[in-house]
């Protein structure tokens, strides 16, 4: 038992210290580099800023695939297939608590058809538990169109650059948390330099930073799940998947309660298409180009959570249909949905 507790302190601190420099310093770097490339509204969106929020849960399934040989490959993919879940049930859930949201048929066709057709190939690819080059690069061609799809769909900048203002807002706040918050940060910012003037410097380091945060988790997640005889996927599919949404979910509510629900929802759904597409497809090519052979993964646990995620979408897709408004109770609807996904994942852990 003893093990077991200090492996969630350390898995607890890891995802402070992620969060902290995934917000402050690494989505910041990627806002200046949008900027200096003039990259369209909606592209930067949900492809810099969709890398800085899912960076942890690329970091971990890249590692997760390298260490001990690939052993423990399913506790990356479990981590990235459980943030999709929370992302779904709780993001939109406890946003349309903060402030029922209204919705367009933008974010209803585009966003969620091409969310449908990721878990679709998801599906299709555990489906033997081999990675095949061509698999993986699958996912990287359809988050490729994804983003051409964006490039000709006419969005506003405006709606960007009020997100990024939004995210910031969240940072705000007093108390011991936000004093030390507030102490951790300077620390790290002497590594890091200034994130808007110094932006190369402070992306690099934070993608160093990212890594060795992430082996932790990797490492201490496994040594968790064993001190309690239960399979990692499973932790990886619950704590490790929560713990880094849980920034994006803050980020959400401050959005949703200032009216702007359908961008809590937008932002769910992109960030759970780039997680998919980009957060998998990016980690099995680079391992299967560095080991000169197809991967192989786990798919025990994480064949019925796909299935699960599947669902998730169908039922927010109805419920935001439903007169194309996300209301209290069908939030309350998909917060108890998550917490009976989470106990049946432990117990048939």
């Amino acid at each position: 038992m003893g093990t077991a507790i200090v492996s969630l302190i350390v898995i607890i601190i890891a995802i402070y210290l992620l969060s902290i420099v995934t917000d402050e310093f690494f989505i910041t770097s990627l806002d200046q580099i949008s900027n200096r490339w003039k990259l369209p509204s909606n592209v930067a969106g949900a492809s810099l800023m969709a890398m800085g929020s899912s960076a942890p849960e690329l970091a971990i399934a890249l590692l997760a695939l390298f260490k001990d040989g690939g052993e423990n490959s399913d506790v990356g993919i479990g981590t990235i297939v459980g943030s999709a879940v929370f992302n779904i049930l709780v993001i939109t859930g406890v946003s349309a608590l903060a402030r029922p949201a209204r919705v367009t048929w933008r974010v209803v066709v585009r966003d969620v058809v091409i969310y449908v057709a990721s878990i679709g190939l998801l599906l299709l690819t555990f489906s033997d538990g081999t990675i095949t080059i061509l698999e993986a690069l699958a996912f990287l061609v359809m988050y490729g169109v994804y983003i051409f799809i964006l490039f000709q769909w006419k969005a506003s900048e405006e709606e960007f650059e009020e997100e990024v203002v939004e995210v910031e807002e969240t940072q705000e706040g007093g108390g011991l948390y936000h004093t030390v918050t507030s102490g951790v940060t300077k620390v790290i910012g002497l590594l890091m330099g200034d994130a808007k003037k110094s932006y190369i410097r402070a992306f690099l380091v934070s993608i160093l930073f990212i890594a060795v945060i992430s082996w932790f988790l990797v490492e201490y997640a496994v040594q968790f799940a064993e001190a309690l005889h239960i399979p990692p996927v499973v932790v990886a599919l619950t704590i490790l998947a929560a713990g880094t949404s849980v920034p994006d979910l803050i980020a959400s509510v401050v959005v949703a309660r200032q009216g702007r629900g359908e961008m809590a929802v937008a932002n769910a759904v992109g960030s759970n298409i780039f997680d998919i597409l980009v957060g998998l497809g990016l980690p099995w090519a680079i391992a299967i180009i560095v080991l000169g052979r197809t991967v192989q993964v786990g798919t025990e646990g994480l064949l019925s959570s796909t299935v699960v995620l599947l669902g998730t979408v169908i039922l927010l897709f109805v419920f935001l249909t439903t007169g194309r408004l996300l209301s209290r109770k069908e939030g309350w609807f998909l917060l108890a949905s998550y917490l009976a996904y989470a106990l049946w994942v432990w117990l048939g852990g």
